[in-house]
């Protein structure tokens, strides 16, 4: 793969454009960029792909700017009390993400908006469902989510706009990225994710946004800057449970673009990773008032009653269910009862995993939520 340098000038000449806006998303773009090339192993399909991918982003952001540039007015929108979904993954957030996106009266970001934020939605209402069928071809994630006309997607496709994002790590082994990343400044990350939620609500009825991404875990200071209004839904579940099942996924993914798979390292990235966030989530939590900001949704309290749990979520919010809303949801859970939240099939030992050293990681985590959701 060539250099950041020279990705950068391709996505100039296909786009026609050069104005990148700041410069803060170039730590990141030469970080990865080097990372994939000296240590991901990449096949044949990994080059292509994650070669494409990151000019798609750079071609997205220089037509976010653009877009700034000709329409001013963007930055006088507002982005008011979103939620925002936060968990480990693997815990029902995904299923809680579709049930959410069935409020009529509410915002989801789209999968099709999230990997192509520009033109703005408002221009496009017209060709939203081809979009939508476009995104979900992207290798690798169809098959594990749910899948449906509301496609709501995490937050990872916006943050790729600065190069500070998780999204790459599931698709590439590179530990220096890694490393990088689980320590950095996100203030402009979020920042920016905020000037793209603008653009995508510029010029549409105002609605609450519903958004949603794991990583959140890790960076909860960095995003309470950019949206200091926002409020919390957590879902939670054993993690022994959740890290064979996100291990899984993070390899099934790889395998794909790289035929020389490190299960090892998956295993100990998403180990570090997910623990430190959580760590890092709980003293969030018990600063300032901040605990008042946080719902929370036991993986089998959703699984047993989601409508239930979703009206007590609503309640918290003051926020009424219309019938619209219920309708919705109970005809989405019907339809996807076969799609949710799949498991790993591996056992920990053939993921080179002993859930007794995994345990105590998360042992103060594992109170909490016992204390949070009764279970």
């Amino acid at each position: 793969m060539e250099n950041y340098q020279t990705l950068m000038e391709v996505a100039e000449r296909q786009s026609g454009l050069n104005d990148f806006g700041a410069d803060t998303f170039r730590e990141g773009l030469e970080l990865l960029v080097r990372s994939l090339n000296e240590e991901a192993n990449l096949n044949a399909v990994g080059e292509h792909i994650l070669r494409e991918r990151i000019i798609g982003h750079l071609k997205q952001r220089l037509q976010v700017e653009d877009w700034y540039k000709r329409h001013p007015e963007i930055d006088d929108e507002q982005i008011v009390k979103p939620l925002i979904g936060l968990s480990l993954p693997r815990t029902g957030s995904t299923a809680l993400s579709f049930l959410l996106a069935c409020d009529p009266e509410a915002r989801s970001l789209r999968r099709a908006e999230a990997a192509q934020p520009c033109p703005p939605p408002c221009m496009l209402e017209a060709a939203r469902e081809q979009q939508q069928d476009e995104a979900e071809k992207v290798a690798g994630w169809k098959s594990h989510t749910p899948s449906g006309e509301n496609a709501p997607a995490e937050c990872q496709d916006l943050m790729s706009l600065d190069f500070r994002s998780q999204l790459f790590l599931a698709f590439a082994q590179i530990p220096s990225y890694a490393e990088w990343l689980n320590n950095a400044d996100m203030s402009s990350c979020y920042e920016y994710e905020r000037r793209a939620l603008k653009l995508l609500q510029w010029r549409l009825p105002e609605k609450p946004w519903r958004l949603k991404a794991p990583t959140h875990l890790l960076y909860l200071d960095d995003l309470n800057k950019a949206f200091p209004d926002a409020r919390f839904v957590m879902t939670h579940r054993d993690p022994t449970d959740v890290i064979l099942s996100v291990i899984n996924v993070y390899s099934d993914i790889i395998s794909k673009f790289t035929d020389q798979m490190d299960m090892g390292y998956v295993a100990e990235l998403n180990i570090n990773m997910w623990s430190e966030g959580m760590r890092r989530t709980l003293a969030f939590r018990e600063r300032d008032n901040n605990a008042e900001r946080f719902f929370d949704i036991h993986f089998k309290a959703m699984h047993e009653d989601p409508l239930a749990e979703v009206s007590r979520l609503y309640q918290w919010l003051g926020e009424p269910v219309t019938p619209a809303f219920a309708e919705n949801m109970t005809t989405w859970w019907a339809e996807n009862a076969n799609n949710r939240e799949p498991s790993g099939t591996k056992t920990a030992a053939e993921y080179g995993v002993d859930l007794e050293k995994v345990r105590p990681l998360f042992a103060d985590y594992t109170r909490c939520m016992q204390q949070w959701t009764g279970r």
